[in-house]
């Protein structure tokens, strides 16, 4: 590999930043990121990055303005200190949800923070799994959108459930996704049917499809309450399924999530490390895949000019 490619990391991502080093072979990018006295994000490079390949992981996740203004800042440094392409890797691509005007007077949040990334100098952007594909429409820079599913399925396969397996989509909407899940590991597709009550609260109304004394597993991008996950579990369950399992690759995981997620008759919630899994959050229900090899792979193929299509399949 060339040796001209560099990766750093603020704050959120350390650790997969550390993995995804150690798989392409070499060191985390030395650079102080912290704060001054009065609470501003202090950013130095503490190393010649002048004509370099340069890639800064740092997933926008809680406290998310603090993180964002990290990556900013660090995007900013990087750029002064002549860096000759500066690639900004999202695992989490925050403000997400703020996507389209569903209500008057109401931003687009996920519009404002593309256009913060590429005018802070970034040159390009590697995410996993938006929580909307039309967000890809939001950057003018060139930008690679990695999907974890490869990852979740291969951990089902291992979990042996194919014998009256299905796979559930939480809403409509995820029908897509649910059916590349569904294709890999050659099962039912089901929908869940939710009628939402308001921004907080959703109603499952039924599930669309056959579930009855099957292992089901929920498909999903992210998971904030867990408000809307528990109750289709509940649903599910009343269909007559066997296990229940959730594969979501944004662990949110805010507010009484992990309460109710104990009390849920889910077996598992499968989850990757996009957002570090904090050490009170570490329930037994909850496994957490990486994906430092995915990051890692795509990252190598950007900087050696390689396609990264193949990574969708």
């Amino acid at each position: 590999m060339k040796n001209h490619l560099l990766v750093f990391s603020g704050n959120s991502n350390r650790k997969l930043a550390a993995d995804i080093c150690k798989y392409l072979g070499i060191k985390l990018g030395n650079a102080s990121v912290d704060t001054f006295s009065d609470g501003e994000i202090r950013v130095k490079i503490n190393e010649n990055v002048r004509g370099h390949d340069v890639f800064v992981v740092q997933a926008t996740s809680s406290p998310s303005n603090d993180h964002l203004m990290e990556l900013l800042i660090m995007i900013d440094a990087l750029k002064r200190a002549s860096a000759q392409r500066i690639t900004a890797v999202l695992p989490y691509f925050g403000y997400a949800r703020q996507d389209r005007k569903d209500q008057p007077r109401v931003p687009i949040t996920a519009k404002l923070v593309a256009n913060l990334v590429t005018v802070a100098g970034a040159d390009r952007v590697l995410t996993v799994d938006l929580h909307a594909g039309q967000i890809q429409g939001f950057f003018d820079i060139p930008l690679d959108h990695l999907f974890a599913f490869t990852i979740f399925a291969d951990y089902i396969k291992k979990l042996k459930l194919n014998h009256g397996l299905v796979v559930i989509s939480p809403d409509v909407g995820g029908i897509k996704t649910a059916r590349a899940y569904a294709k890999r590991l050659n099962c039912s597709l089901a929908v869940v049917d939710k009628r939402r009550v308001s921004d907080k609260e959703a109603e499952v109304m039924h599930i669309m499809g056959d579930v009855k004394g099957k292992n089901a597993v929920i498909v999903d991008d992210m998971v904030a309450t867990a408000g809307s996950l528990v109750e289709a579990v509940e649903a599910i369950k009343k269909e007559g399924a066997r296990d229940v399992y959730a594969t979501i690759t944004h662990p949110v995981l805010c507010g009484p999530a992990i309460e109710r997620l104990r009390k849920s008759p889910l077996k598992e919630l499968i989850v990757t490390d996009t957002i570090p899994l904090a050490k009170e959050k570490a329930i037994s229900k909850i496994k957490v895949l990486s994906v430092a090899s995915l990051l890692g792979e795509a990252i190598e193929r950007i900087h050696c000019e390689k396609s990264v299509s193949v990574l969708f399949t």
